[in-house]
């Protein structure tokens, strides 16, 4: 089988995980890293024994041995780089938050489709093995008729430029939030009705921390808070008429617990063993590309829009800086 090639430009905490994932993996590498300036590519590239170093993210998209481009730079300069490796033809996976903003999003998956060329939003739990594992317990009736979900995600990130700059698309919904907005929208297929919520904005004017209501269809209801400012339990629950199935960390479980009463574990469903999670997006978008495709299955263009909408939505009426 041809190895299938990861060029990743930027050279950050996330870009980090990537590089280290790839170099455990089996069937796909990291073969060039791309950052603004060269002696920042060749520190990354010495550490995780990367061929190839570039001191610009054209230089990295102009490789014609990069299969696909890893974008891991800050939200705010997603747009610009995304839309030249489409232009040069290169299939990308963006990190999270996947633009800065709607019409950003919208702009380059309509590019995308244009030229025929696969881009998808590296949301990393959307791709886990997870997933399809509890909605076939949620399926099962275990936990009778789901009804509620309750999550929380809040790291004290308050330090990072990343987090506190508007410019950089800072702000605790871009970066935690997103994944609350996902956990819903992988176990719940009813639509949301009805969205209330709070915010605390930082100094600089992005949002802090937020608490989140959804009302979706069919009675269901999910309360979500996101913090960049504390530190959480960050769990998962969701619940229904007879049980409630627990998520012991949201965004990497190791485990599901499924209980009826209070406390009580009635079933511990371990989960598979990985690398970090990340080579789950990486063979998606392998065999998508492989297949011909423009999007990957386990998340189309049209759920990323739908996610970036919400979150369009929310920061409006908070007011965060950036987005009034």
């Amino acid at each position: 089988m041809k190895p299938f090639n990861v060029g990743i430009i930027g050279a950050g905490h996330i870009a980090e995980k990537m590089a280290a994932t790839l170099a455990r993996m089996e069937d796909a590498s990291c073969l060039a890293i791309g950052s603004r300036t060269l002696s920042k590519a060749q520190t990354f590239a010495e550490r995780f024994d990367i061929p190839r170093a570039y001191g610009s993210y054209d230089e990295l998209i102009a490789d014609p041995d990069v299969d696909l481009v890893y974008v891991a730079t800050p939200h705010s300069h997603h747009f610009d780089v995304t839309r030249r490796a489409i232009l040069a033809g290169k299939p990308c996976l963006v990190e999270k938050s996947f633009m800065a903003d709607a019409s950003e999003a919208a702009a380059v998956i309509a590019l995308a489709r244009e030229k025929g060329v696969f881009v998808a939003e590296a949301i990393w739990i959307r791709y886990m093995p997870v997933r399809d594992i509890a909605r076939k317990v949620l399926a099962s009736g275990v936990i009778g008729k789901p009804v509620t979900a309750f999550a929380s995600l809040a790291y004290n990130v308050s330090e990072k430029e990343r987090i506190l700059s508007p410019e950089l698309g800072g702000g605790a919904l871009l970066d935690l939030g997103v994944y609350l907005l996902n956990f819903v929208r992988m176990y719940f297929d009813e639509p949301i009705e009805q969205i209330s919520s709070s915010c605390i904005k930082a100094e600089t004017g992005v949002d802090a921390s937020e608490s989140i209501t959804l009302t979706l269809s069919g009675g269901i209801l999910a309360t979500l808070q996101a913090s960049g400012w504390s530190q959480g339990d960050n769990q998962g629950v969701i619940a229904g008429t007879t049980g409630y199935l627990v998520f012991d960390d949201l965004i990497n479980p190791t485990r599901l617990r499924v209980c009826r009463k209070r406390h009580v574990v009635e079933q511990e469903i371990p989960l598979p063993e990985q690398i970090t999670g990340f080579e789950y997006q990486v063979r998606a978008c392998r065999d998508a590309i492989a297949a011909g495709l423009v999007e990957p299955s386990k998340m189309p263009h049209a759920e990323t829009l739908y996610i970036m909408h919400l979150m369009d939505r929310l920061r409006t009426e908070w007011g965060v800086k950036g987005f009034e």
